[in-house]
């Protein structure tokens, strides 16, 4: 009995604090309605979807159940906001990498970025010739890169002219008592022929001609050429060597135009090179070639640098930096290259604000380096993305917020972008061919395809003249070459796969290349494959919707999506 009354008291219990829970958590049925809301509201905070197939949502995370790939958060959207403000959920911003700074606290400085080779000392490069004309009988050095010293015997020569001259010195020492002018003149003959006292000595000893003569070597160093094949006729002076002393070598970087006044003999460079990671070296400009490449267009400025070590060989690609700090007013306000978009003649910023992200149109003055002095449409202390741009502009774009390409005037940017195209287009073109052609290679898994592509468009970027440019579009092309010179850089040395984590930064700079200029009459499709560069993801562009992924090439050929168009 007393265990059915508790068994009762139990379960009156459990009621009524059922009967309580609910009452506080739905506040009578007066306020049934908000609770409704509120829970809405907390279920749509975050909505995760497919970046293949963006059809697909889900309240919570997961993987989709067409392809099989994790869902990825979508941006949340407060229908209250802005709507020129667009929202990114903070799993998204980690995602895209998005990084801002405060206006205002950007150090100003000119830092110039260099790419060069080293390069022998032409001062300590010597071509060993022939001292008296005669047959190589004998090749003592046989191939380029053998260190040589000084006196060392490189060759052993026949001379008909020698063995006459033998003859010529023997009759006259003979006679030397009764004769010694005859005698001297027939010695001066010798030393002409760099032969020495000492060997002029062995000859009047031993009372014999000798067949063949030493040819010795006038420096130490290291053989960088070999002119001349054993059984060679070589006349008197004729080259057969060029020796160079390696132990000082010269850096030669290229210089284009824009960046001559920043430069200076005297500037301090500190550089690396690619084959000793880790290390830098330090040095000082020494000479800046007073001419332009006409090709090229660019300048070589040079150090010298001592090589003691031999950890130094000519050919080897080095990196740069020259930083020169620039004086500024105190109302000035500078921004990193970074944060900068372009499109036509107009730049843009994108603003975080209201917990998202909203274009703002600013106007720009001098650059300094990687970075640039705002003129208008910025103050102190606003806060802006330095990083990511790209990807919030992008989202944006799809998103139906005001982008880069769809502004509230982008009937009169669109006119700005005919009118700067029609003298643009035609000097653009090849670069975007040879950049579809490294694409289409990459997508039919073609490594030697590929790297003819890059080869054509660092030639076609190279072409491109600076006088059929607008100061603006100058500005991107500057940010552009930069990227496109570090990522070609020694690509042919690359097996595939590191080819295409290179053509990620080569993609990304032509989209920004296209955004700018719209460089032809066609559509051009911004693509993305998720699964790109270790599950970051990555973009390409194409002439075709169709989905052929360059990342993966036969393995996961229509792995992709559209994410935008460039009409």
């Amino acid at each position: 009995m007393k265990t059915n009354i508790n068994n009762i008291l139990k379960a009156t219990g459990i009621l009524i604090a059922g009967v309580l829970l609910g009452w506080l958590i739905f506040g009578g049925e007066k306020n049934n309605e908000e609770a409704v809301h509120d829970h809405s509201i907390s279920n749509a905070a975050e909505i995760w979807t497919c970046s293949m197939h963006p059809q697909v949502r889900s309240n919570e995370p997961g993987e989709c159940p067409i392809c099989g790939m994790d869902l990825i958060p979508l941006a949340v959207e407060d229908s209250e906001a802005n709507p020129a403000v667009y929202q990114m959920s903070e799993s998204a911003m980690k995602l895209a990498n998005v990084q801002t700074i405060r206006v205002g606290s950007t150090e100003a400085g000119q830092k110039v970025r260099l790419n060069g080779k080293i390069q022998i000392d032409e001062r300590n490069t010597y071509t060993q010739s022939s001292h008296f004309p005669g047959r190589i009988e004998q090749l003592m050095v046989n191939f380029t890169g053998e260190s040589v010293k000084k006196g060392q015997t490189l060759a052993k020569i026949y001379s008909p002219e020698l063995v006459a001259a033998q003859e010529e010195l023997l009759q006259a020492a003979s006679i030397k008592e009764s004769q010694p002018q005859l005698f001297e003149a027939a010695k001066r003959k010798f030393n002409n022929w760099r032969i020495g006292e000492n060997q002029i000595n062995e000859i009047i000893s031993s009372g014999k001609v000798k067949q063949v003569f030493p040819l010795k070597a006038d420096i130490s160093g290291i053989v960088t050429n070999k002119m001349v094949e054993l059984g060679d006729y070589v006349e008197s002076g004729v080259p057969i060597y060029e020796i160079s002393d390696l132990s000082k070598l010269w850096v030669l970087f290229d210089v284009y135009e824009s960046e001559l006044g920043w430069i200076k003999e005297g500037s301090e460079v500190t550089y690396t090179v690619k084959s000793l990671p880790g290390r830098s070296f330090d040095g000082k400009i020494s000479f800046i070639d007073p001419l332009i490449n006409s090709q090229s267009r660019v300048a070589t400025a040079r150090v010298e640098i001592s090589n003691k070590e031999g950890l130094l060989k000519p050919q080897m690609f080095v990196s740069g930096v020259i930083e020169n700090p620039v004086e500024q007013g105190n109302d000035e306000i500078i921004i990193p290259q970074s944060a900068v978009l372009w499109t036509g003649k107009r730049s843009v910023v994108y603003m975080q604000e209201s917990g998202g992200f909203k274009m703002r149109e600013v106007t720009l003055g001098t650059a300094l380096g990687e970075n640039y002095v705002v003129q208008e449409g910025l103050q102190r202390g606003e806060e802006i993305v330095i990083n990511g741009a790209f990807t919030i502009d992008a989202a944006a774009e799809l998103a139906g917020k005001p982008s880069m390409m769809s502004h509230e005037n982008e009937q009169v940017d669109q006119h700005h972008l005919q009118e700067i195209s029609i003298q643009e287009k035609k000097a653009l073109l090849p670069l975007f061919e040879a950049y579809f052609e490294m694409k289409n290679a990459l997508a039919s898994d073609n490594n030697a395809g590929a790297k003819m592509g890059a080869r054509n468009m660092s030639k076609a970027f190279t072409n491109l003249n600076n006088n059929d440019f607008s100061s603006n579009s100058k500005m991107v092309r500057r940010q552009i070459s930069r990227v496109l010179e570090q990522t070609m850089e020694g690509l042919n040395d690359k097996q595939i796969e590191d080819v295409r984590k290179n053509f990620i930064a080569i993609s990304e700079a032509m989209i920004a290349l296209a955004k700018a200029f719209d460089p032809l009459d066609a559509p051009l499709y911004v693509q993305h494959c998720p699964m790109a560069d270790n599950n970051v993801g990555a973009d390409w562009l194409s002439r075709e919707e169709e989905i052929i992924n360059p990342y993966f090439g036969e393995s996961m050929l229509s792995c992709g999506e559209v994410k935008w168009v460039i009409r």
